[in-house]
């Protein structure tokens, strides 16, 4: 008999590549990892790894081996499934993730509604980079991960099921008295000779923001290099730039600034992406994680749908929707 877990290992160190990082995922030892390799291996009758110098590499019977366990995880999710089916009552740890905006107007509001709804029910939440939340995936350490598609592995992908569940439109964000806040049709060419705000390194609105600018045929002068949303909103309360924000992230009130929205065709906005193990959606835990978190975002999705009123100062009345 194999041990599954020992699958999900090589699994994650396929992924990660090192034994360290898989036991950084999987929150063990090096030495742990490297012993459920060893008897995976010996459980086969095969080698699983080389040594490299100070790398490892998988042999061509761990490539083998992987072909197959994406289907035999994927069924082993619907075995929990079923065998979770026949208790009535919704107890256990359900475990979620996501990027720090989701994590706030989406996971929390989630997570206090199963509470009410399944006291037994325990929800734990992480905030963690879109990257991070599919190796907690892997690593069995999250159930359900809210992420973005810049950094999400493509949908046919055989170890995931992932679904959009919230477009995240991005309003342009400038200092209060910007003379494009007494316009109502601002397009986002109308800020091409703006200092824009944003962190280029590893983070997705770089990417958003490039791609968007690109439409609208010029390329954006980043002069300020920030990534969090609270400094990104005080710079430009300061004058120093402008930024697109996305509706889900409120203001701080202090931070004197005006959401714009955009107009025209070039409109930016981003997807919400809910990704799970395939096959475990079943899981009565992860379905009923599933439809609450589904719920918050339809619910978001009709208050931003509803008309804007006049550009105001974002942290007093904001004129466009924001989290609750």
């Amino acid at each position: 008999m194999i041990d599954l877990r020992r699958l999900a290992v090589l699994r994650v160190l396929a992924e990660r590549g090192t034994v360290t990082a898989a036991a950084t995922d999987l929150h063990v030892t090096p030495s742990a990892v490297s012993q459920q390799l060893r008897s995976l291996a010996s459980e086969l009758g095969v080698q699983l790894v080389v040594r490299r110098g100070r790398n490892i590499e998988l042999t061509p019977a761990a490539r083998s081996l992987l072909a197959h366990v994406d289907d035999l995880s994927a069924r082993w999710e619907h075995a929990r499934a079923d065998i979770a089916s026949a208790n009535t009552t919704l107890t256990g740890q359900l475990r979620l993730c996501g990027v720090s905006s989701a994590a706030a107007a989406l996971l929390l509001p989630a997570a206090a509604r199963l509470h009410s709804d399944h006291p037994e029910l325990d929800v734990h939440i992480r905030e963690l980079e879109s990257g991070e939340c599919f190796q907690q995936l892997l690593a069995y350490r999250s159930d359900i991960a809210l992420v973005l598609p810049a950094h999400s592995p493509p949908v046919d992908d055989p170890r995931f099921e992932q679904q959009a569940i919230f477009d995240d439109a991005q309003d342009l964000l400038v200092p209060e008295d910007h003379p494009l806040t007494r316009r109502s049709d601002v397009r986002l060419a109308d800020a091409a000779t703006e200092s824009w705000i944003v962190k280029p390194e590893n983070n997705d609105s770089y990417e958003l923001l490039v791609a968007a600018c690109a439409a609208a045929g010029f390329t954006p002068r980043v002069t300020h290099h920030l990534k969090e949303w609270f400094a990104v909103s005080a710079a430009v309360a300061q004058g120093f730039g402008v930024c697109l924000l996305p509706r889900l992230v409120p203001v701080p009130e202090r931070h004197r600034t005006v959401r714009v929205p955009l107009h025209g065709n070039i409109r930016p906005a981003r997807a919400i992406i809910a990704a799970t193990r395939r096959g475990s959606r079943e899981h009565p835990m992860i379905a009923a994680g599933m439809h609450t978190i589904t719920a918050v975002a339809d619910e978001l999705a009709l208050a931003a749908s509803r008309p804007a009123e006049p550009p105001r100062i974002a942290g007093t009345r904001p004129h466009m929707p924001l989290i609750e």
